[in-house]
């Protein structure tokens, strides 16, 4: 009579329920581990958002990017169309867009506008509903100059 070697399906049964309860300790904590990492990119970019439009507003005779002069007189006029053109692109003092270095000497300050890594959206809200309210991924105050995250209330206190 032979032996065969393996294991018997008790033991089979045992191994998979071990590694089941392992797994269920384990995969909440890495859950909790990219939530980290989410909130961690989150304020690193609201920081880098609010250093560069700080650094736009200095260099445009306190202006924020809503805002452009149509003439070299300095009539200011609400402009959030172009508020990422002009973070990403380069400008002149006036806040006007193009692309010779010469004639728009300021930017780019942001070499793409950021992803809001919680709600996975890039485009800004200039004014409008409250920060927080989810539809976009970012809010500019033109009243403050504060950007906020807009994925929820509590990202918008940030």
């Amino acid at each position: 009579m032979t032996k065969h070697r393996g294991f018997t399906l008790v033991e089979i049964l045992i191994v998979v329920i071990i590694l089941g309860i392992l797994a269920a300790i384990v995969i909440p904590q890495f859950s909790s581990a990219s939530n980290d990492a989410r909130e961690s990119a989150l304020t690193s970019d609201l920081q880098t958002l609010r250093s560069q439009t700080e650094l736009y507003n200095i260099q445009h005779m306190d202006h924020y990017p809503d805002m452009q002069s149509a003439d070299s007189g300095a009539n200011w006029v609400a402009d959030t169309g172009n508020f990422t053109a002009r973070l990403t692109g380069r400008t002149n003092q006036y806040g006007q867009i193009g692309t010779d270095p010469n004639t728009y000497p300021f930017g780019p300050y942001l070499q793409k506008f950021p992803i809001n890594a919680v709600n996975k959206k890039s485009t800004i809200r200039v004014d409008g509903a409250a920060a927080g309210a989810g539809s976009d991924g970012w809010h500019f105050n033109s009243t403050n100059g504060r950007v906020s995250a807009d994925d929820s209330a509590a990202h918008a206190a940030l």
